[in-house]
This record gives structure tokens, sequence and C-alpha cells, in this order.
């Protein structure tokens, strides 16, 4: 059944286009590594000027970084798992058995 899975998605390239648009996803999420605490302090002023004293330390700029960090490696890690099994190893081809006829 797996076979017959990884056959078809090599052969159609629904494989290959899945893994486009998991990379895809990869480098969102990597950009949002750093963007994300940038956003959190523009956010935070915005805030700060319309209530004065409130305060945000710079560990909760880093704090919005975690979470995209964490999707980052875990998205990555699937990406890499499943291009292993598509494209590093390779299917068995079935070939008519001649010698019956």
């Amino acid at each position: 059944m797996a076979d017959r899975l990884k056959r078809v998605l090599v052969e159609s390239f629904i494989g290959a286009i899945a893994l486009g648009y998991v990379l895809a996803e990869v480098v969102f999420y990597f950009v949002n590594i750093f963007t994300s605490p940038f956003s959190a302090w523009a956010t935070g002023s915005l805030y700060r000027a319309i209530a004065p004293g409130t305060a945000a330390s710079s560990a909760s700029y880093l704090r919005a970084a975690v979470s995209p960090a964490v999707a980052f490696v875990l998205l990555l890690l699937v990406w890499y798992l499943i291009l292993r099994w598509l494209y590093f190893t390779p299917f068995k081809k079935e070939e008519p058995d001649l010698a019956k006829s």
C-alpha cells in the first residue's frame, strides 16, 4: 500500500508540488522568526502611545519569535522526512512476469 502511494506521488508530481508548498511554508516561518519581534515592538509602541505607563521588556519581544521558530523546525523536519521517503529510497517497479506466458 505504501509503495503504491509512493509511486503515485512520485510519478504524478503531486509529491513534488506538495514538497514545494511545504518548503514555501518553511521559508515563511523562517522569515517570520525575524519579523515577529519587530511586529511585537511596533504594536507595543503603538499601545504605549495610547496608554502611557505600560512597559514591555525585550524578553517579550523575543518570546514572539519562539512560536515561528518551533514551527520552522518542525516543518523543516517534516519536509526532509517526506523528501527522503519519496526520492531518496527507490520504489520497486512492477515488471511483468514473462516466464508464465
